[in-house]
């Protein structure tokens, strides 16, 4: 069966006959196709229109429920997914939006993986065997083989070992053992031991597991190459055996034989693989069978993302607690419990009924994406971002799109409300806000600001607005590194 991959923008409009036409689909496929990929939530349907053709962000207002067997051009579907999909032997590696005049996305591509592999291991620490439920349940084979790569590249290969006492051996000496059933030669008051007992330890190089876990690592790189991914995670294929998994028994017998394992196994790594193992056996069989499957590594949420990058990359102090924080007063102690984090700091709604018979705090409140320091001299500026996921258009003669809605540029002058007393307290000498968009530019891009002329009145500052290099946020992230952030340049 022929492999067809093709690289997709997330939230670019795809006309019907487009996506039939990328992944030479008929009629009939091309309208299971969609409904599938709306099934796992990673295909919106939007009306088709010369206004929604222009836009590269997505509302909720945007989406409409619509009808798979619609005319061609009465719908355009819109991908709102970042990462890899794979639909039976067509496979959609999809980018992020901001991407728009890059051209060699495979290498932009490859570090959005790295991105995403490392949030979701910061996420979750299980294996996710499947995506979907009920009906749209279906064995997710890419995260499965992602896991058996990595694991084997950390731990290498499934092993049983044994503990071999010897004599004379080359192992570490068991004294005990040696004193207890020895005798020695004594010369000079010293004891000379002639008969020493050893101890290795040994591995079965043909242990049935061992052999199974070659034979399933080298099944995976196949299935990987053929789908033209192995490149596109920067794996190293792996040909670790001539066998397949028919030559060591049928699959009956191959889980029959795990599940014993696993009764007598109970290092939890080895527990971990062998029950992939079981799925990748017990699943990846059907989904051959039935000739279809959906397997997902990626995210419907890639905003999320970039929040948390933002957040490591420039030093988000949010969570810290306020005797950690170098202030250039004192913190004050009356007003501030030392063991408080920053976030404590935004005041929580009081609910009071009529005749202040019932007062209560709401549990929630503001809460901002980020919030860093800069120490220059004898000034401490604070400094308020918000990490957004836009792609902004703010030029001459162009209208006005992609743009944060009002309610973020009301929360964002709010938040500097929320921190200004603690900041006159502790001599902080000003606050400085900040939305952050990603660009696929080299260079830190200053695009101006946004004011609310209501909020400037009340000498809240206006909020100012930097595009910031992905690639280099991205970098830093994977090498847990911080950037400057001065180099925003919030005057």
């Amino acid at each position: 069966m022929e492999i067809i991959s093709q690289f997709l923008r997330e939230q670019r409009r795809y006309s019907k006959n487009e996506l039939a036409s990328l992944f030479f689909l008929d009629e009939t496929s091309v309208e299971k196709f969609i409904k599938a990929l709306k099934a796992y939530n990673v295909l919106k349907t939007v009306r088709n229109n010369p206004e929604q053709k222009e836009m590269s962000d997505l509302s909720e207002a945007d989406v409409e429920v619509a009808d798979e067997t619609a005319d061609n051009d009465t719908y355009l579907y819109v991908f709102t997914f970042v990462g890899v999909l794979v639909f039976g032997n067509r496979i959609l590696k999809i980018y992020p939006k901001y991407l728009l005049r890059t051209t060699d996305i495979i290498p932009a591509m490859r570090q959005v993986l790295k991105v995403l592999e490392k949030y979701n291991n910061s996420t979750e620490q299980i294996v996710s065997l499947f995506n979907g439920e009920g009906d749209n349940r279906s064995f997710n084979l890419l995260s499965v083989i992602l896991f058996l790569f990595h694991d084997y590249y950390e731990y290498g290969l499934y092993t049983n070992s044994e503990m071999v006492l010897e004599i004379n051996g080359e192992g570490d000496i068991q004294w005990q053992k040696t004193i207890d059933e020895t005798f020695p030669i004594i010369s000079g008051n010293r004891p000379f031991y002639t008969k020493i007992y050893t101890r290795k330890v040994t591995y079965d190089d043909d242990d049935f597991f061992r052999r199974l876990h070659r034979v399933i690592l080298t099944e995976c790189s196949s299935r990987l190459s053929k789908a033209q991914l192995i490149d596109l995670f920067e794996l190293d294929p792996l040909i670790l055996s001539e066998d397949t998994i028919d030559d060591l028994g049928d699959r009956e017998f191959i889980l029959h034989r795990i599940s014993q394992e696993l009764d007598v196994q109970f290092n939890t790594r080895k527990q971990t693989l062998l029950k992939t193992m079981y799925a990748f056996i017990s699943e990846s069989q059907k989904i051959e069978d039935a000739g279809m499957g959906v397997s997902i590594f990626g995210t419907t949420a890639f905003n999320m993302v970039w929040e948390k990058m933002c957040g490591q990359v420039f030093n988000n102090q949010l969570q810290s607690q306020l005797e950690t924080i170098p202030l250039p007063q004192p913190l004050d102690q009356f007003r501030y419990k030392p063991n408080k984090k920053l976030i404590d700091v935004i005041e929580k709604p009081v609910w009071v009924a009529k005749d202040n018979e019932y007062v209560k705090n709401a549990k929630d409140t503001l809460v901002p994406d980020l919030i860093t320091f800069i120490h220059n001299d004898n000034e401490t500026m604070m400094i308020i971002l918000d990490a957004k996921y836009y792609n902004l258009q703010m030029e001459k003669e162009k209208s006005l799109r992609g743009q944060p809605g009002i309610e973020s540029i009301t929360k964002q002058y709010l938040y500097q409300l929320a921190y200004q007393d603690f900041a006159d307290r502790h001599g902080i000498t000003g606050i400085r806000n900040c939305f952050i968009l990603p660009t696929e530019e080299d260079e830190i891009i200053n695009k101006g600001h946004v004011e609310l002329k209501m909020l400037k009145d009340l000498h809240l500052e206006d909020i100012q607005v930097r595009q910031v290099p992905a690639a280099k946020v991205y970098s830093n992230y994977l090498a847990n590194r911080q950037m400057d952030i001065e180099s925003l340049e919030l005057r």
